[in-house]
């Protein structure tokens, strides 16, 4: 038996309930182009009207240009990618305000309320692993292991060693300390 909760969650949503109009008049306008005919009054027109010729006219050209952009950062392929798409579309439709039409472009992090928004949220550095290409990570790590390759002969081993004590008898962090010092007083 299904708790009442689940019971009303799992029933088909009735569509026709949604929806007054059929969803043959839910045809959204083609790329770029604004409805013919005057504009409404943005404060007495109702939320179809508004969403036809205040959002969808600058809102579409800005999601195809995301998804172009999205194309050519390869995030289709599959793999993890450093694009983020709300940045991308936030950058894009304060640019194509048309109250900022003879404004020169603003990058994402100098446009004023991303700015007070980051300074109260600051993002997380970006991962590494976004931000090198596949042959900058290979050469990475391929130096890395060579590296370990290495230092892992007997030979260098014993140099390290060798360094270590050396270190630990004349007391060289102090002799750093004290030449360091010295230069600052200079």
């Amino acid at each position: 038996k299904q708790a009442p909760l689940e019971a009303a969650v799992l029933q088909p949503l009735p569509v026709e309930e949604l929806f007054s109009a059929s969803a043959d008049q839910y045809v959204l306008p083609i790329l770029g182009e604004t409805p013919s005919g005057e504009p409404p009054d943005p404060k007495k027109c109702s939320p179809r009207e508004y969403l036809e010729f205040y959002i969808f006219p600058v809102l579409l050209p800005g999601l195809a240009a995301l998804l172009h952009e999205a194309e050519k950062e390869k995030c289709f392929e599959g793999r993890r990618t450093k694009f983020i798409p709300s940045d991308f579309l936030t950058e894009w439709l304060y640019n194509k305000n048309p109250k900022r039409k003879d404004e020169s472009f603003t990058e994402l992090f100098s446009i004023p309320f991303v700015k007070d928004w980051l300074k109260d949220r600051p993002r997380p550095p970006t991962p590494l692993s976004l931000l090198l290409s596949e042959e900058e990570a290979s050469i990475l790590i391929q130096s890395f292991w060579r590296g370990y390759r290495v230092r892992c002969d007997s030979e260098i081993q014993e140099l390290r060693q060798w360094q270590k004590k050396l270190r630990e008898e004349r007391h060289i962090t102090e002799v750093v300390k004290k030449f360091w010092a010295k230069q600052e007083a200079k």
